[in-house]
Order: C-alpha cells, then sequence, then structure tokens
C-alpha cells in the first residue's frame, strides 16, 4: 500500500501558492484543477500547473493533480496538458461507477505511451461522492490496477442526498465507513474528506482520530498548517513502535523454540497481534523511506 497520509490541495492557478508548496512536508501535492479554481480560470490554470509539476518534482514532492469530473467536458483536455513522467497521479472528481474509471483509464493509457511515460505508471484516485458511487464502491476499489486509493468527498455526498453536513458527521458515517471498508478489502489506501474549519485544531485532531478509528489511512489537507498534525494522527505512535518491535523480538524467539504464541506483558501474542505488529513496523519503513529521500533531493 502506498503511503499517503496526508495530501494537500493547492489552486492550480496560483503560482505563489504552489511555490510555497515547494517546502511543505505533505505525502503529496495535489494541485487542483476543480473546486478550488473559479470557472473562467480553469484553462489558465492548466498552464500554470504544467510549469509547476517539474519543479515541485525537483524538490522532492510528489505531485498528483486532480482533474475536474468527466461530465465537465474537461477531463480530456486537463490529462492532455499534464501527464508527464513528473506526475505521480491523477484524482478525478465526482466518480460514480467502475465504467468511469474505464473512460479514465482510457484516456490516460495512450497519454502515458505519448509521454514517454511507462504503462500504469500514472497513479489514479478517485472521489467518492454521491450515493451512487457508495453503492458501487467495491467494485470502482477493484477496477483498475493503477488505483491506489480511493478518497472519500463529505460535502459532495450530503449535498447529493439532500441533507446537511454538521461538525458531529453522524449524517456521513455510514458512508464514511463503507469507503474505509471497501479501500482495506482492495488492499488500497483510503483518504479522508478534508477538514474545513482549518483553524480548529483540535477539531481536526477528533476528526482525523475518528478517520483512523474507522480504518483510513490518510486524510486531505486544505491548509498548511494542517499537515503536521495529519502526518501525526496517521503515523505510529512512539510507545506502539516500540511495542511491536517487542512482539517480533518475542515472535521470532518462540519460532526458534518451537512455539504458535507466547505471552508478553500478561497478554496473549499470536499471528493476528504479530501480523499488526509487522504491518506497523513496515509503515514505519515507508515513513522513515520516504523522509530520507526526500532529504536527498
Amino acid at each position: 500500500m502506498e503511503l499517503l497520509r496526508s495530501l494537500i490541495f493547492v489552486p492550480g492557478n496560483r503560482a505563489n501558492m504552489l511555490e510555497r508548496a515547494l517546502g511543505f512536508e505533505a505525502d503529496v501535492i495535489m494541485v487542483d484543477l476543480e473546486d478550488s479554481v473559479p470557472p473562467r480560470e480553469k484553462v489558465a490554470a492548466r498552464q500554470v500547473a504544467s510549469e509547476w509539476i517539474p519543479r515541485l518534482r525537483q524538490a522532492g514532492q510528489r505531485v498528483m493533480v486532480r482533474a475536474n469530473s468527466l461530465d465537465t467536458g474537461l477531463t480530456p483536455d486537463e490529462l492532455q496538458a499534464l501527464i508527464s513522467p513528473d506526475l505521480y497521479g491523477i484524482s478525478v472528481g465526482k466518480t460514480e461507477s467502475a465504467s468511469d474509471l474505464q473512460e479514465i483509464e482510457r484516456l490516460i493509457a495512450p497519454l502515458e505511451s505519448s509521454a514517454g511515460v511507462d504503462a500504469g505508471q500514472i497513479k489514479l484516485i478517485p472521489w467518492i461522492e454521491s450515493a451512487s458511487a457508495i453503492v458501487n464502491v467495491n467494485e470502482m476499489a477493484t477496477a483498475l490496477e493503477r488505483t491506489v486509493g480511493i478518497a472519500f468527498g463529505a460535502e459532495d455526498y450530503t449535498n447529493d442526498m439532500g441533507i446537511q453536513r454538521t461538525d458531529e458527521g453522524q449524517e456521513v458515517y455510514h458512508a464514511r465507513c463503507t469507503v474505509a471498508i471497501a479501500a482495506r478489502a482492495a488492499g488500497i489506501a483510503s483518504l479522508d474528506s478534508p477538514y474545513v474549519a482549518f483553524r480548529n485544531h483540535e477539531g481536526l485532531k477528533a476528526d482525523a482520530g475518528t478517520a483512523r478509528q474507522m480504518g483510513y489511512t490518510g486524510k486531505f489537507a486544505i491548509h498548511p498548517s494542517q499537515i503536521e498534525s495529519i502526518n501525526e494522527l496517521f503515523s505510529p505512535l512512539p510507545e506502539d513502535v516500540a511495542y511491536a518491535r517487542r512482539v517480533m523480538e518475542a515472535w521470532h524467539e518462540a519460532e526458534a523454540n518451537g512455539r504458535g504464541s507466547l505471552s508478553l506483558d500478561d497478554k496473549m501474542v499470536d499471528v493476528p497481534v504479530v501480523k499488526r505488529a509487522q504491518n506497523l513496523l513496515a509503515l514505519v519503513y515507508e515513513i522513515e523511506h520516504q523522509l530520507s529521500s526526500r532529504g536527498r533531493q
């Protein structure tokens, strides 16, 4: 599973904000051509984005673009303008079915070839933002090999359902859980909707903590001040890392002695506990590897 804890939206028409993103500590810089770009500037935003994607990549950033939804008619030209070896992937808003994703595949595949990019190199994160998408999410999560995660969009989902969005979030609980479960079953990342009250850091921590308990592996940010909290909340705690290492040490010793379970701190340790420790340590490795790679840029 790809390391996708924090993904920050940066308006694709704002060169000054893209310049600031050179130093962001997010796992992904999401250059946005959709909601944060006014309709009259969407075409011009493609040119701005195409100029900044290689600069961001040279600064060690992993860069994606959120394209406009298929029903706008803008998607083909946006992909044509922006697919390049410097681009990690594409995110597309308001996808509703596996057939939508197959249409995106038909658009991306020939552009990879013409851009000199290996087949399947451009990754995909579709947005699950409607009742239809929730119904179809299991098929969507497994429709394409290039899909590395699925994102839940609470604002558009509540709009589609004709219900009010609240701070408590009971109205999105079922849909939010459904997306996380579908992603886990498919072995891909689950990415939670951004927390829009960006000055409320305690609210962000509570919201991200809830998402983490649901099984989400990452969350979108709309302001750079949110990145540190999101990275922290979707990373293992030091005490959990220390415990996982103790579990693995004890397990290896038990295996050497022909035992299939053991006791550690007066608790039984069996295969599920060991697998959890292995997964946690694998995540630690990915985080350390990414930070090391960024430091070498």
